[in-house]
């Protein structure tokens, strides 16, 4: 007589039924889900990061719409109005918001107050985290780009490009562009000793680059010295990049090289985003140092 098969261990059937924890891609899903929830709960992060070229766009159109249009041929045609000359430095400044200042401050807040040690003895990975911050600034970057835009063509009555190759070149510079400054985010969040510094440290040095960049000024008019220092930045390129795509052609005469370089542009922000992402490997950390 045989005896009976021999049942599975206990400990092989709770491993049976013990639902798996969930995967690298998962998890980060849902880090963005709970990203977004944080973020727009938190009113001064929105008006800061979200509104705020929106409401640049509405100071600089409604300042300077008396003086006519910007850029004009001799023959007196070719210009275009205000909104128009600013929206394209005021959509890399947004891109730079979303993905440089919120990301920073953010994780360096929850690396002081502890949220950060606490999810490094979690199975969560690193990769996990990282993808819900990247996901959050490409979604807000993107509503805030569509909110731009909406603006300025329904408010300032600004024609956008017709021309889709104009749109596939705003598709990769804004794909590349977010992608670089959100990795300097992370980078970037090394930086600050503690949360309370974090905005002091942070917030200057994206509103100075925005000033030097050709967001606000027209770069052509800043000095060589200064052209040089702002050169070196990616937001520079990004802005010059985005003035190709929405400023007529004659605009580039205007550019370093009398051209839109976009070429350069490319590089510049390609390297920025290999740095990035090398600093960002090498500082990052659950703990704050102490």
């Amino acid at each position: 007589m045989t005896s009976p098969a021999p049942t599975a261990a206990p400990t092989a059937r709770a491993a049976a039924t013990t639902p798996a924890a969930p995967g690298v891609l998962t998890a980060g899903i849902r880090a963005i889900g709970l990203e977004l929830r944080a973020y727009f709960r938190v009113p001064d992060v929105v008006f800061f990061t979200f509104l705020f070229p929106v409401l640049m766009l509405g100071i600089f159109a409604s300042a300077f719409q008396s003086m006519g249009d910007v850029g004009e041929l001799p023959d007196g045609t070719g210009g275009v109005s205000f909104a128009a000359y600013y929206l394209p430095g005021l959509l890399a400044a947004g891109i730079m918001l979303s993905g440089v200042q919120n990301p920073a401050i953010d994780i360096v807040r929850e690396r002081h107050e502890g949220w950060l040690r606490r999810l490094g003895a979690t199975p969560l990975s690193p990769v996990s985290y990282f993808i819900g911050k990247a996901g959050v600034t490409v979604v807000t970057a993107l509503l805030q780009a569509a909110l731009l835009l909406g603006v300025a063509v329904v408010a300032f009555g600004v024609e956008l490009p017709t021309d889709p190759a104009l749109w596939l070149r705003f598709a990769w510079l804004f794909a590349l562009g977010m992608g670089t400054m959100t990795l300097l985010g992370i980078a970037l969040s090394a930086l600050p000793r503690s949360s309370r510094s974090a905005s002091a440290v942070v917030i200057p040095i994206v509103l100075v680059l925005q000033f030097i960049s050709g967001v606000y000024l027209q770069f052509s008019l800043l000095p060589d010295w200064l052209q040089n220092i702002a050169s070196v930045f990616p937001l520079k390129w990004l802005a010059q990049g985005m003035r190709s795509v929405f400023l007529p052609e004659h605009f580039a005469a205007a550019e370093t090289g009398e051209s839109w370089g976009l070429g350069l542009v490319a590089l510049n922000l390609a390297v920025w985003l290999v740095v990035g992402l090398v600093v960002a490997r090498f500082t990052f950390r659950w703990q704050r140092r102490s």
